[in-house]
């Protein structure tokens, strides 16, 4: 039986970790060979999650076309999101809470995609449909990915579903979600030891829109100063993958996690998309955004019809 791999998206966040993982194992428990692979380093929050729940780390990825012709995609659906050549092989599912853009294949293929906080919502609901109980390490992990996703829900992205499958998820591991919660995102949130190029990478994802392409990464914190204070070497850095991109727009934001505001930082020819999209003044090439915590539900929507209107 050929070796299915199930992969979350490239700078991998929290949701994308534990959906492979836990999508993987329920694959496997229904009789086919997968197995759960990452497209790049896990942060510190995934790696507290993992470590708290004793679930080993995906076995890192690039390229994905050597060893198998079969992919199931968790997380994302855009391609350059994707591995390096996914366009060589088949993807046989997609299980997503984003939006649909580039993306397309020559076969037909299962298709989940719901308007709910975290792909593992989705994959509790698959979990019940095809019977399986879910073990207690993957229902930390399932409950892992929807704080993340949600802020401890506290997002605007976060539904009923979302909310109720985190109270599932947390009976079945046995942790109380507010206090695993809020210990899993201040681990996250340390960002101390990281470079400016890992702080811009961590969780950088690359969108086309309209006709510019953007790169929006976004960290957490418990305090933005505390990341934001090397900010002349974050701007360089960013400097840097713009040109090394090709890229129209950088937009780096940092989320406070006890606010639930965000500091966004904007290079690139565009920056004026982001005032008129956030109705804010880039001030040296920053700008508050109160109770902006969403890259997907509040920032690359507003973005997108933005740049696809100049």
């Amino acid at each position: 039986m050929e070796k299915i791999l199930v992969l979350g998206h490239k700078n991998p966040d929290t949701d994308s970790i534990c959906s492979a993982i836990a999508y993987a194992n329920l694959k496997s428990a229904i009789g086919l060979n997968a197995e759960p692979v990452r497209l790049g380093e896990i942060n510190g929050e995934t790696k507290y999650a993992l470590d708290y729940f004793q679930v080993n780390v995906p076995r890192l990825v690039e390229k994905v076309a050597a060893e198998t012709n079969q992919v199931i995609l968790v997380d994302h659906n855009e391609s350059q999101q994707s591995a390096d050549d996914i366009d060589q092989v088949r993807i046989l599912e997609v299980i997503d809470h984003h939006r649909i853009a580039n993306f397309q294949t020559s076969d037909p293929l299962y298709y989940r995609a719901e308007p709910v906080g975290c792909t593992t919502t989705i994959l509790n609901k698959l979990y019940k449909e095809h019977g399986v109980e879910i073990k207690k390490e993957i229902a930390g992990l399932m409950l892992s990915a929807i704080i993340s996703d949600s802020l401890l829900f506290k997002s605007p992205t976060c539904t009923e579903q979302d909310i109720a499958a985190a109270r599932e998820l947390a009976e079945i591991a046995g942790v109380d979600a507010e206090k695993y919660g809020l210990d899993m995102l201040k681990a996250g949130a340390d960002l101390s030891d990281k470079t400016v190029e890992q702080l811009i990478s961590l969780d950088a994802k690359g969108f086309d829109m309209g006709n510019y392409k953007v790169m929006v990464a976004q960290v957490n914190a418990v305090d933005t100063n505390d990341v934001l204070k090397n900010k002349k070497e974050i701007e360089e850095a960013i400097t840097k993958v713009i040109a090394d991109q090709n890229l129209d727009l950088f937009f780096f934001v940092v989320t406070d996690i006890l606010t639930n505001d965000s500091v966004g930082l904007a290079l690139g020819k565009m920056t004026n998309a982001v005032e008129t999209a956030f109705n804010v003044e880039l001030d040296n090439n920053a700008a508050i955004l109160k109770g902006v915590v969403s890259r997907k539900k509040q920032i690359v929507p507003v973005l997108t019809d933005t740049l696809k209107a100049l």
